[in-house]
């Protein structure tokens, strides 16, 4: 390449990475509305595999049985009034993925190899040619390794149980704070240790602590790092 020729753009590829009710799926939604672009919410992938599991009756101890329910699934998104719907086999399944007990499925079944491979096949796919923001707790370590902007979302555990406490009830379920914090620790646990995939920070990813940050503050941080990378590289939405 000559020197009086510009690189071309590349699309912007968001990775957020975080642990369990850190407020992932929210905050990326308005950031991704903010900047134009797709947001594909991978843990609703993994609930759709757990949910799948549970409607099959398979036990989700059973990594061989489980895996081979997954790859038998087809778990698909269509973009609807700006959010992401989540489909399986054709169903919209964007609520019944919302529950407890599901939550706790997506959690099993995502620690097996074969179920992270099929469903990471399907998300860098979809991100090989379109600006987008996908979140989960392998994206810049796993499915978007070269992704211009990484960022890790987190908070304390009492304040990411109460944030999930507040989506279970406005769902209709009513278990308890200690309840919930048992649970967010225990994942934190599972998928901090777990053999494929672990989640953790990858090393040039920004950590935004949203502990003490509102809703909008968390978004404003975010934003300002993507505009930092795009200021610094040729990344196109």
């Amino acid at each position: 390449m000559s020197n009086d020729q510009t690189p071309a753009a590349r699309p912007l590829l968001i990775a957020i990475d975080g642990p369990v009710g850190a407020g992932k799926s929210s905050i990326s939604d308005e950031v991704a509305s903010r900047l134009g672009i797709l947001h594909l919410d991978t843990g609703a992938m993994y609930r759709a595999a757990g949910l799948y599991a549970l409607r099959q009756g398979v036990a989700l101890e059973d990594e061989a049985a489980v895996t081979a329910a997954v790859l038998r699934a087809e778990i698909g998104v269509r973009y609807e009034n700006g959010g992401q719907r989540t489909l399986l086999n054709g169903e919209d399944v964007s609520a019944q993925i919302r529950t407890p007990e599901v939550a706790a499925a997506a959690s099993a079944v995502s620690r097996y190899p074969g179920v992270r491979a099929q469903l990471v096949r399907q998300q860098r796919a979809l991100a090989q040619s379109t600006p987008m923001l996908m979140d989960g707790r392998d994206i810049g370590t796993v499915v978007l390794k070269d992704a211009p902007v990484k960022i890790y979302l987190t908070a304390s555990a009492e304040k990411r149980a109460e944030r999930r406490l507040i989506q279970y009830r406005e769902q209709g379920e009513n278990p308890s704070f200690e309840d919930v914090l048992a649970a967010v620790n225990a994942r934190d646990e599972q998928d901090t240790h777990r053999e494929a995939d672990p989640l953790r920070q990858a090393e040039d990813a920004v950590v935004v602590d949203s502990s003490d940050l509102s809703f909008d503050e968390t978004v404003a941080a975010i934003l300002a790092l993507v505009d930092a990378a795009r200021q610094k590289e040729a990344l196109h939405v």
